[in-house]
Protein backbone atom coordinates (compact mmCIF):
# COMPACT_ATOMS: atom_id res chain seq x y z
CA UNK A 1 0.00 0.00 0.00
CA UNK A 2 1.46 3.64 -1.20
CA UNK A 3 1.00 6.28 1.06
CA UNK A 4 -0.84 9.28 -0.13
CA UNK A 5 -0.44 12.80 1.16
CA UNK A 6 -4.12 14.18 2.10
CA UNK A 7 -5.64 17.13 2.96
CA UNK A 8 -8.79 18.99 3.18
CA UNK A 9 -9.76 21.77 0.73
CA UNK A 10 -9.95 24.94 2.45
CA UNK A 11 -12.81 26.97 1.54
CA UNK A 12 -12.03 30.65 1.54
CA UNK A 13 -12.96 34.45 -0.25
CA UNK A 14 -9.74 35.07 -1.04
CA UNK A 15 -9.23 34.54 -4.35
CA UNK A 16 -8.07 35.17 -7.78
CA UNK A 17 -9.28 38.74 -7.30
CA UNK A 18 -7.56 39.73 -4.90
CA UNK A 19 -4.26 38.18 -6.51
CA UNK A 20 -4.69 39.84 -9.38
CA UNK A 21 -5.35 43.46 -7.80
CA UNK A 22 -1.88 42.16 -5.79
CA UNK A 23 -0.26 41.59 -9.43
CA UNK A 24 -1.40 45.45 -10.77
CA UNK A 25 -0.20 46.93 -7.58
CA UNK A 26 3.56 45.10 -7.93
CA UNK A 27 3.24 46.72 -12.01
CA UNK A 28 2.74 50.19 -10.57
CA UNK A 29 5.17 50.04 -8.22
CA UNK A 30 7.91 48.73 -10.77
CA UNK A 31 9.52 52.03 -11.23
CA UNK A 32 10.33 51.93 -7.46
CA UNK A 33 11.69 48.40 -7.38
CA UNK A 34 14.58 49.92 -4.90
CA UNK A 35 11.61 50.58 -2.38
CA UNK A 36 10.53 46.89 -2.46
CA UNK A 37 9.64 45.14 0.95
CA UNK A 38 12.31 41.88 1.33
CA UNK A 39 9.28 39.82 1.62
CA UNK A 40 6.17 41.15 2.30
CA UNK A 41 2.85 39.77 3.84
CA UNK A 42 -0.28 40.15 2.33
CA UNK A 43 -3.76 39.41 1.67
CA UNK A 44 -5.72 38.63 -1.11
CA UNK A 45 -8.99 39.80 0.24
CA UNK A 46 -9.71 41.68 3.45
CA UNK A 47 -12.87 39.60 3.80
CA UNK A 48 -12.51 35.97 4.16
CA UNK A 49 -15.24 33.26 4.29
CA UNK A 50 -14.37 30.06 5.99
CA UNK A 51 -16.92 26.87 6.27
CA UNK A 52 -17.78 25.15 9.07
CA UNK A 53 -17.96 21.48 8.39
CA UNK A 54 -19.77 19.27 11.22
CA UNK A 55 -17.88 16.99 13.22
CA UNK A 56 -14.45 18.65 11.75
CA UNK A 57 -14.54 22.12 12.57
CA UNK A 58 -12.61 24.76 10.13
CA UNK A 59 -9.55 25.31 7.92
CA UNK A 60 -7.83 28.61 9.43
CA UNK A 61 -6.83 29.73 5.92
CA UNK A 62 -7.76 33.10 5.28
CA UNK A 63 -5.97 33.72 2.08
CA UNK A 64 -2.61 35.79 2.93
CA UNK A 65 0.49 35.34 1.45
CA UNK A 66 4.01 36.17 1.45
CA UNK A 67 5.49 37.82 -1.49
CA UNK A 68 9.52 38.11 -2.47
CA UNK A 69 11.20 41.73 -3.63
CA UNK A 70 13.94 41.86 -5.31
CA UNK A 71 15.97 39.25 -4.80
CA UNK A 72 14.74 35.54 -4.15
CA UNK A 73 14.06 34.37 -0.53
CA UNK A 74 16.32 30.62 -0.10
CA UNK A 75 16.51 28.58 3.03
CA UNK A 76 18.18 25.24 3.11
CA UNK A 77 17.62 23.14 6.04
CA UNK A 78 19.78 20.39 6.89
CA UNK A 79 20.67 18.07 9.46
CA UNK A 80 24.71 16.28 10.28
CA UNK A 81 23.31 13.16 11.14
CA UNK A 82 20.03 11.79 12.79
CA UNK A 83 21.74 12.49 16.30
CA UNK A 84 22.00 16.15 15.17
CA UNK A 85 19.33 19.36 15.21
CA UNK A 86 18.17 20.84 12.17
CA UNK A 87 19.98 23.98 11.08
CA UNK A 88 18.58 26.30 8.46
CA UNK A 89 20.63 28.45 6.51
CA UNK A 90 19.63 31.69 3.65
CA UNK A 91 21.13 31.37 0.74
CA UNK A 92 21.91 33.95 -2.08
CA UNK A 93 22.97 32.81 -5.66
CA UNK A 94 24.36 29.29 -4.23
CA UNK A 95 25.92 30.41 -1.73
CA UNK A 96 25.32 30.18 2.01
CA UNK A 97 24.83 33.49 3.81
CA UNK A 98 23.97 33.13 7.10
CA UNK A 99 21.64 31.05 9.60
CA UNK A 100 18.65 31.67 10.98
CA UNK A 101 17.79 32.61 14.54
CA UNK A 102 18.06 29.32 16.64
CA UNK A 103 14.49 27.79 17.30
CA UNK A 104 12.95 29.46 14.31
CA UNK A 105 13.34 25.84 12.39
CA UNK A 106 13.13 22.50 14.17
CA UNK A 107 12.12 20.62 11.60
CA UNK A 108 11.04 20.14 7.92
CA UNK A 109 7.85 21.16 7.43
CA UNK A 110 9.06 24.82 6.88
CA UNK A 111 9.40 28.17 8.47
CA UNK A 112 8.23 27.19 12.20
CA UNK A 113 5.97 29.98 13.80
CA UNK A 114 6.57 32.13 11.41
CA UNK A 115 2.99 34.09 11.40
CA UNK A 116 0.85 34.74 15.00
CA UNK A 117 -2.91 34.48 13.87
CA UNK A 118 -5.38 36.37 16.64
CA UNK A 119 -9.19 35.95 15.98
CA UNK A 120 -11.59 38.14 18.18
CA UNK A 121 -15.56 38.12 17.73
CA UNK A 122 -17.89 40.76 17.62
CA UNK A 123 -17.59 41.55 20.96
CA UNK A 124 -13.80 42.19 20.83
CA UNK A 125 -13.61 39.04 22.68
CA UNK A 126 -10.31 37.12 21.69
CA UNK A 127 -11.52 33.60 20.78
CA UNK A 128 -7.99 32.50 19.25
CA UNK A 129 -4.54 32.80 18.93
CA UNK A 130 -1.81 30.55 17.42
CA UNK A 131 1.41 30.46 15.69
CA UNK A 132 1.38 29.32 11.74
CA UNK A 133 4.77 27.69 10.20
CA UNK A 134 4.84 28.84 5.97
CA UNK A 135 6.42 26.75 3.63
CA UNK A 136 8.03 29.11 0.95
CA UNK A 137 7.20 26.68 -1.67
CA UNK A 138 3.91 26.68 -1.01
CA UNK A 139 1.11 27.48 -3.92
CA UNK A 140 1.54 30.73 -4.91
CA UNK A 141 2.13 32.57 -8.59
CA UNK A 142 3.67 35.42 -10.31
CA UNK A 143 2.58 38.71 -9.15
CA UNK A 144 4.01 41.43 -11.14
CA UNK A 145 5.30 42.09 -14.92
CA UNK A 146 9.03 41.89 -14.50
CA UNK A 147 8.99 38.70 -12.38
CA UNK A 148 10.86 35.57 -13.74
CA UNK A 149 8.39 33.45 -15.70
CA UNK A 150 9.27 30.81 -13.53
CA UNK A 151 10.62 29.07 -10.20
CA UNK A 152 13.38 27.03 -9.82
CA UNK A 153 12.62 26.19 -5.90
CA UNK A 154 10.51 22.94 -5.12
CA UNK A 155 6.56 22.77 -5.02
CA UNK A 156 6.02 21.47 -1.30
CA UNK A 157 7.30 21.48 1.58
CA UNK A 158 6.62 17.28 1.76
CA UNK A 159 8.90 15.08 4.57
CA UNK A 160 8.89 12.33 6.67
CA UNK A 161 10.53 11.50 10.00
CA UNK A 162 13.86 10.77 8.45
CA UNK A 163 14.29 13.46 5.93
CA UNK A 164 18.11 15.31 6.16
CA UNK A 165 17.94 18.21 3.91
CA UNK A 166 15.36 20.53 2.16
CA UNK A 167 15.27 23.65 0.27
CA UNK A 168 12.95 26.26 0.36
CA UNK A 169 12.33 29.10 -1.61
CA UNK A 170 10.55 32.10 -2.86
CA UNK A 171 11.31 33.26 -6.38
CA UNK A 172 11.63 37.25 -6.34
CA UNK A 173 8.17 38.63 -7.36
CA UNK A 174 6.41 35.61 -6.78
CA UNK A 175 3.92 34.70 -4.11
CA UNK A 176 3.52 31.78 -1.62
CA UNK A 177 -0.12 30.75 0.06
CA UNK A 178 0.76 30.95 3.88
CA UNK A 179 -1.96 28.62 4.83
CA UNK A 180 -0.35 24.51 4.47
CA UNK A 181 -3.16 22.56 6.28
CA UNK A 182 -3.20 21.62 9.66
CA UNK A 183 -5.26 21.06 12.33
CA UNK A 184 -8.58 22.29 12.51
CA UNK A 185 -10.07 25.09 14.75
CA UNK A 186 -13.31 24.84 16.40
CA UNK A 187 -15.36 28.31 15.76
CA UNK A 188 -18.83 28.91 16.01
CA UNK A 189 -21.15 30.65 12.97
CA UNK A 190 -20.22 34.16 13.46
CA UNK A 191 -18.10 37.19 12.49
CA UNK A 192 -14.46 37.58 13.75
CA UNK A 193 -11.71 40.11 13.21
CA UNK A 194 -8.39 38.55 12.12
CA UNK A 195 -4.91 39.72 12.56
CA UNK A 196 -1.81 38.25 10.94
CA UNK A 197 1.68 39.12 12.08
CA UNK A 198 5.42 37.58 10.94
CA UNK A 199 6.56 36.70 14.22
CA UNK A 200 9.37 38.84 15.55
CA UNK A 201 12.46 37.09 15.05
CA UNK A 202 11.49 36.51 11.22
CA UNK A 203 10.77 40.05 10.92
CA UNK A 204 14.55 41.02 12.34
CA UNK A 205 16.04 38.37 10.30
CA UNK A 206 14.33 39.11 6.93
CA UNK A 207 14.49 42.98 7.69
CA UNK A 208 10.76 43.24 7.09
CA UNK A 209 9.16 46.92 8.20
CA UNK A 210 6.27 46.64 10.22
CA UNK A 211 4.18 47.80 7.85
CA UNK A 212 4.87 44.88 5.51
CA UNK A 213 4.44 42.27 7.89
CA UNK A 214 0.74 42.94 8.87
CA UNK A 215 -2.91 42.47 7.68
CA UNK A 216 -5.98 42.49 9.37
CA UNK A 217 -8.81 40.82 7.78
CA UNK A 218 -12.79 40.77 8.37
CA UNK A 219 -14.06 36.98 8.55
CA UNK A 220 -17.53 34.84 8.30
CA UNK A 221 -17.67 31.49 9.82
CA UNK A 222 -20.27 30.16 7.70
CA UNK A 223 -22.20 26.45 8.32
CA UNK A 224 -21.19 24.33 5.62
CA UNK A 225 -23.31 21.06 3.77
CA UNK A 226 -19.77 19.46 3.22
CA UNK A 227 -18.84 16.34 4.96
CA UNK A 228 -15.32 15.86 6.61
CA UNK A 229 -14.27 13.03 4.13
CA UNK A 230 -10.60 13.88 2.61
CA UNK A 231 -9.73 13.88 -0.81
CA UNK A 232 -6.63 11.90 -2.62
CA UNK A 233 -4.69 14.43 -4.54
CA UNK A 234 -4.04 13.56 -8.06
CA UNK A 235 -0.75 13.36 -9.76
CA UNK A 236 1.30 15.13 -12.65
CA UNK A 237 2.06 13.69 -15.97
CA UNK A 238 4.54 10.44 -16.26
CA UNK A 239 7.77 11.20 -18.06
CA UNK A 240 7.08 9.12 -21.95
CA UNK A 241 8.74 5.90 -21.82
CA UNK A 242 10.86 4.86 -24.75
CA UNK A 243 8.66 3.06 -27.63
CA UNK A 244 10.65 0.17 -27.88
CA UNK A 245 13.21 -2.21 -26.25
CA UNK A 246 17.02 -0.50 -26.20
CA UNK A 247 19.19 -1.08 -29.02
CA UNK A 248 22.51 -2.26 -29.23
CA UNK A 249 25.16 -3.86 -26.41
CA UNK A 250 24.09 -3.52 -23.07
CA UNK A 251 26.78 -2.28 -20.73
CA UNK A 252 27.33 -0.92 -17.45
CA UNK A 253 29.26 2.12 -17.94
CA UNK A 254 31.85 3.57 -15.52
CA UNK A 255 30.20 7.34 -14.50
CA UNK A 256 27.21 8.53 -12.02
CA UNK A 257 24.85 5.94 -10.87
CA UNK A 258 21.91 5.60 -8.34
CA UNK A 259 22.74 5.40 -4.74
CA UNK A 260 19.70 3.58 -2.71
CA UNK A 261 19.24 3.79 0.92
CA UNK A 262 16.76 3.19 3.35
CA UNK A 263 15.95 5.21 6.50
CA UNK A 264 14.98 3.28 9.50
CA UNK A 265 11.27 2.18 9.75
CA UNK A 266 8.53 4.73 10.83
CA UNK A 267 4.97 4.80 11.39
CA UNK A 268 5.23 1.96 13.50
CA UNK A 269 1.79 0.36 15.62
CA UNK A 270 0.25 -2.73 16.71
CA UNK A 271 -2.79 -3.77 14.93
CA UNK A 272 -5.13 -6.64 15.49
CA UNK A 273 -6.63 -8.50 12.54
CA UNK A 274 -9.56 -7.28 10.16
CA UNK A 275 -12.63 -9.18 12.06
CA UNK A 276 -14.73 -11.23 9.74
CA UNK A 277 -11.31 -12.34 8.06
CA UNK A 278 -9.18 -15.50 9.14
CA UNK A 279 -6.75 -12.94 10.30
CA UNK A 280 -9.59 -11.58 13.17
CA UNK A 281 -7.69 -13.23 15.90
CA UNK A 282 -4.11 -12.34 14.91
CA UNK A 283 -1.68 -9.17 16.20
CA UNK A 284 0.13 -7.47 13.50
CA UNK A 285 3.37 -4.90 13.49
CA UNK A 286 2.47 -2.34 10.66
CA UNK A 287 4.86 0.69 10.27
CA UNK A 288 6.29 2.52 7.11
CA UNK A 289 9.09 1.98 5.20
CA UNK A 290 11.21 4.72 2.43
CA UNK A 291 14.02 3.75 0.57
CA UNK A 292 15.62 6.93 -1.28
CA UNK A 293 18.12 7.83 -3.89
CA UNK A 294 21.15 9.64 -3.11
CA UNK A 295 22.38 10.00 -5.96
CA UNK A 296 24.52 11.39 -7.99
CA UNK A 297 21.85 9.77 -10.94
CA UNK A 298 18.81 9.04 -11.13
CA UNK A 299 17.41 5.68 -11.13
CA UNK A 300 15.36 5.21 -13.97
CA UNK A 301 13.59 1.88 -15.87
CA UNK A 302 11.83 1.33 -18.56
CA UNK A 303 9.34 -1.68 -18.96
CA UNK A 304 8.47 -3.26 -22.04
CA UNK A 305 5.71 -5.89 -22.43
CA UNK A 306 5.89 -9.43 -23.55
CA UNK A 307 3.42 -10.06 -26.04
CA UNK A 308 0.37 -11.50 -24.59
CA UNK A 309 1.69 -11.81 -20.72
CA UNK A 310 1.14 -9.72 -17.65
CA UNK A 311 4.99 -9.68 -17.52
CA UNK A 312 7.70 -6.66 -18.77
CA UNK A 313 11.27 -7.10 -19.24
CA UNK A 314 12.87 -4.15 -17.13
CA UNK A 315 15.92 -1.93 -17.87
CA UNK A 316 18.03 0.37 -16.21
CA UNK A 317 20.01 3.73 -18.13
CA UNK A 318 23.06 5.18 -17.49
CA UNK A 319 23.79 8.47 -17.98
CA UNK A 320 27.15 10.86 -18.22
CA UNK A 321 27.91 13.77 -15.78
CA UNK A 322 25.91 15.92 -18.59
CA UNK A 323 22.84 13.80 -18.05
CA UNK A 324 23.36 12.09 -21.46
CA UNK A 325 22.42 8.49 -21.88
CA UNK A 326 25.26 6.18 -22.65
CA UNK A 327 24.06 2.62 -21.82
CA UNK A 328 21.77 0.31 -20.32
CA UNK A 329 21.35 -3.37 -18.93
CA UNK A 330 18.40 -5.62 -18.12
CA UNK A 331 17.76 -5.82 -14.84
CA UNK A 332 14.76 -8.16 -14.02
CA UNK A 333 10.60 -7.62 -14.64
CA UNK A 334 7.87 -5.84 -14.13
CA UNK A 335 4.66 -7.84 -12.89
CA UNK A 336 0.88 -6.70 -13.22
CA UNK A 337 -0.85 -6.41 -9.70
CA UNK A 338 -4.49 -6.94 -10.43
CA UNK A 339 -5.21 -6.60 -6.70
CA UNK A 340 -8.11 -4.49 -5.17
CA UNK A 341 -5.66 -1.19 -4.31
CA UNK A 342 -3.35 -2.05 -6.38
CA UNK A 343 -4.11 -2.58 -10.19
CA UNK A 344 -0.50 -1.38 -11.68
CA UNK A 345 2.85 -2.64 -12.65
CA UNK A 346 5.78 -3.09 -10.20
CA UNK A 347 9.13 -3.60 -10.53
CA UNK A 348 10.40 -6.75 -8.33
CA UNK A 349 12.80 -7.31 -5.79
CA UNK A 350 13.25 -3.43 -5.07
CA UNK A 351 13.20 -3.72 -1.39
CA UNK A 352 12.68 -6.58 1.24
CA UNK A 353 10.93 -6.15 5.04
CA UNK A 354 12.01 -8.64 7.92
CA UNK A 355 11.85 -8.97 11.52
CA UNK A 356 14.81 -9.75 13.16
CA UNK A 357 14.93 -11.21 16.68
CA UNK A 358 17.53 -10.19 19.53
CA UNK A 359 20.49 -11.95 17.81
CA UNK A 360 19.15 -9.99 14.43
CA UNK A 361 17.89 -13.36 13.37
CA UNK A 362 14.98 -13.04 10.80
CA UNK A 363 11.75 -14.24 12.35
CA UNK A 364 9.32 -12.71 10.13
CA UNK A 365 9.52 -11.35 6.54
CA UNK A 366 6.92 -9.21 4.57
CA UNK A 367 5.22 -10.69 1.46
CA UNK A 368 5.97 -7.26 0.10
CA UNK A 369 8.39 -7.68 -2.52
CA UNK A 370 7.24 -5.92 -5.74
CA UNK A 371 7.24 -2.02 -6.13
CA UNK A 372 5.79 0.88 -8.44
CA UNK A 373 8.89 3.19 -8.11
CA UNK A 374 7.45 6.82 -7.50
CA UNK A 375 9.01 10.14 -5.44
CA UNK A 376 6.63 9.99 -2.51
CA UNK A 377 8.79 11.81 -0.17
CA UNK A 378 11.47 14.60 -0.29
CA UNK A 379 14.40 12.93 1.61
CA UNK A 380 17.59 15.41 1.47
CA UNK A 381 17.38 18.03 -1.66
CA UNK A 382 20.93 19.51 -0.76
CA UNK A 383 22.47 16.79 -2.26
CA UNK A 384 24.40 16.68 -5.52
CA UNK A 385 22.14 16.69 -8.74
CA UNK A 386 18.73 16.60 -6.25
CA UNK A 387 16.04 17.37 -8.52
CA UNK A 388 13.85 19.75 -7.04
CA UNK A 389 11.04 18.86 -9.49
CA UNK A 390 10.47 15.40 -9.93
CA UNK A 391 7.72 14.31 -12.31
CA UNK A 392 6.38 11.00 -10.71
CA UNK A 393 5.22 11.87 -7.24
CA UNK A 394 2.38 9.15 -6.57
CA UNK A 395 0.47 6.19 -8.31
CA UNK A 396 -1.08 7.84 -10.52
CA UNK A 397 2.26 9.01 -12.70
CA UNK A 398 4.59 5.93 -13.20
CA UNK A 399 2.59 2.66 -12.67
CA UNK A 400 0.73 1.93 -16.35
CA UNK A 401 -3.07 0.23 -16.55
CA UNK A 402 -3.96 -3.23 -17.33
CA UNK A 403 -3.47 -1.93 -21.18
CA UNK A 404 0.22 -0.75 -20.85
CA UNK A 405 2.51 -1.49 -23.59
CA UNK A 406 5.22 0.14 -21.74
CA UNK A 407 6.15 2.05 -18.83
CA UNK A 408 8.48 4.03 -17.07
CA UNK A 409 9.57 4.46 -13.02
CA UNK A 410 11.76 6.57 -11.95
CA UNK A 411 13.16 7.64 -8.48
CA UNK A 412 15.24 11.16 -8.81
CA UNK A 413 17.89 12.07 -7.08
CA UNK A 414 16.81 13.53 -3.19
CA UNK A 415 14.04 12.00 -3.44
CA UNK A 416 12.55 8.38 -1.63
CA UNK A 417 9.43 6.00 -2.23
CA UNK A 418 7.43 5.56 0.95
CA UNK A 419 5.07 2.29 1.28
CA UNK A 420 3.09 2.03 4.56
CA UNK A 421 2.97 -1.69 5.46
CA UNK A 422 -0.34 -2.36 6.91
CA UNK A 423 -1.84 -5.25 4.82
CA UNK A 424 -1.81 -8.77 6.10
CA UNK A 425 1.46 -10.60 4.60
CA UNK A 426 3.30 -7.04 4.58
CA UNK A 427 2.30 -6.48 8.00
CA UNK A 428 4.06 -8.69 10.62
CA UNK A 429 2.52 -11.58 11.92
CA UNK A 430 3.62 -10.83 15.85
CA UNK A 431 0.83 -12.66 17.18
CA UNK A 432 3.12 -16.32 18.75
CA UNK A 433 5.85 -14.10 18.86
CA UNK A 434 7.50 -13.40 22.47
CA UNK A 435 7.86 -10.00 24.11
CA UNK A 436 10.83 -8.88 24.39
CA UNK A 437 13.75 -6.68 21.51
CA UNK A 438 13.21 -7.09 17.81
CA UNK A 439 14.25 -5.19 15.03
CA UNK A 440 12.71 -3.76 11.65
CA UNK A 441 14.95 -4.24 8.70
CA UNK A 442 14.57 -2.44 5.76
CA UNK A 443 16.73 -3.24 2.86
CA UNK A 444 17.25 -2.12 -0.68
CA UNK A 445 17.91 -3.63 -3.82
CA UNK A 446 17.83 -7.14 -2.04
CA UNK A 447 19.08 -9.37 -4.70
CA UNK A 448 21.41 -6.29 -6.13
CA UNK A 449 19.36 -6.44 -9.41
CA UNK A 450 20.21 -2.92 -10.15
CA UNK A 451 23.23 -0.77 -10.69
CA UNK A 452 24.20 1.15 -7.54
CA UNK A 453 27.19 3.77 -7.12
CA UNK A 454 27.35 1.65 -3.72
CA UNK A 455 25.50 -1.26 -1.65
CA UNK A 456 27.34 -1.06 1.77
CA UNK A 457 24.50 1.56 2.55
CA UNK A 458 21.28 -0.94 1.69
CA UNK A 459 20.24 -1.81 5.13
CA UNK A 460 18.73 -0.06 7.97
CA UNK A 461 17.41 -1.25 11.67
CA UNK A 462 14.63 -0.04 13.84
CA UNK A 463 14.73 -1.61 17.05
CA UNK A 464 11.71 -1.98 18.62
CA UNK A 465 10.57 -3.86 22.36
CA UNK A 466 7.14 -5.96 22.17
CA UNK A 467 5.68 -6.31 25.05
CA UNK A 468 1.66 -7.25 26.25
CA UNK A 469 -0.77 -9.88 25.54
CA UNK A 470 -2.37 -11.83 23.00
CA UNK A 471 -4.56 -9.68 21.24
CA UNK A 472 -3.26 -6.66 23.63
CA UNK A 473 0.36 -6.23 22.55
CA UNK A 474 2.54 -3.18 22.63
CA UNK A 475 4.71 -2.20 21.11
CA UNK A 476 7.66 0.50 22.33
CA UNK A 477 9.62 2.16 19.22
CA UNK A 478 13.04 3.44 20.13
CA UNK A 479 14.62 6.69 19.31
CA UNK A 480 16.68 6.92 16.48
CA UNK A 481 19.48 9.75 17.22
CA UNK A 482 17.15 12.70 18.40
CA UNK A 483 14.44 11.15 15.89
CA UNK A 484 12.01 9.99 18.63
CA UNK A 485 8.71 9.42 15.99
CA UNK A 486 7.57 6.19 16.22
Amino acid sequence: MRTRKCGRTAIAAAGAAGLVALAAAGASAASTATSRAPLKLVAGSTNVTLDSVEDYGVDLDLGTHVVAGNAPIEVRAKRASYSSPVVATQYLKGKPVRQLPKGTVTDFSGLGKFLHITLTDAAGKKVLERDQAVCLNGEGSRTRPDAPATSPYPGSCTANPFTQGAVWGLQSGWSARTYGGGDPVQLAVGKYKATVTVNKAYRDFFRIAAKDASVSLNVTVQKSAATSAVKMASGSVAPRPNATRPTGKASVPKGPKPDLRPVPAWGIQVAAGEEGTPDAGKDFLQFSATVWNAGPSPLVLDGFRRQGKDLMDAYQYFYDAQGKQVGYQNTGTLEWDGRDGHNHWHFTDFARYSLLNAKQTEVVRSQKEAFCLAATDVIDYTVKNANWHPDNTDLHTACGDRGSLSVREVLDVGSGDTYVQSLPGQSFDITNLANGTYYVQVAANPENRLYESSTKNNVALRQVVLGGTKHHRTVKVLPVGVITTP
